[in-house]
């Protein structure tokens, strides 16, 4: 999710956009369309506090508890600096690579399977953008301008010597009760 000015995150890191249940359904519906979640280290700890229990609490949307339910179950590939302790409730499906990232990434988009998809991991699909690894980027564009914070892209995503641009592919409005759009884009590299 960014903000109408670009922004991943505003000032003092804080996720201060707006969230609704057309958010929440179309992060599911990506969720169905996967086989893997690729995460960077921090958002995977962020999530695997937050997710695991979601499942079986009534005091949340039926959206988010069959998320959380596909999110228990999925393989989740979390890139690292260096080892970590996989989330208990995730220890099953969770697999770490700290070495040699870009080959093992690539890799993993030969295997069979259905798409992978990231949440959160600025850091990490900035990189992947910048060696030629994201195919998409799928935007829920959020109703608010922030002014400062995180900003979404490094400028410009340099790709072994070509610079990385957006195709659009679709655009849609993420439910007509949301003043939220899905702007959907494929990643083209060109010569500088």
């Amino acid at each position: 999710m960014v903000s109408l000015d670009g922004y991943y995150e505003g000032p003092g890191g804080l996720m201060d956009l707006p969230f609704d249940d057309a958010f929440a359904t179309y992060n599911l519906e990506r969720l169905k369309t996967a086989s893997t979640v690729l995460l960077g280290h921090t958002s995977y700890m962020m999530f695997g506090g937050f997710w695991p229990q979601v499942e079986n609490d009534p005091s949340f949307s039926k959206v988010d508890r069959e998320f959380s339910k596909r999110y228990n179950k999925v393989e989740k590939v979390v890139v690292s600096d260096g080892p970590i302790e996989p989330v208990a409730a995730w220890r099953d499906t969770t697999r770490v690579i700290s070495d040699d990232v870009y080959t093992a990434i690539a890799k993993l988009k030969r295997e069979p399977g259905k798409e992978i998809v990231m949440w959160g991991s600025h850091i990490l699909w900035n990189d992947l953008l910048a060696h030629r690894l994201i195919d998409e980027l799928h935007f829920v564009v959020g109703n608010a301008v922030l002014g400062d914070g995180t900003p979404a892209f490094t400028e410009p995503i340099p790709a072994d010597g070509q610079v990385a641009t957006l195709q659009l592919l679709d655009t849609l409005r993420a439910s007509p009760k949301s003043d939220n759009i899905i702007v959907k884009y494929a990643v083209k590299y060109s010569n500088k």
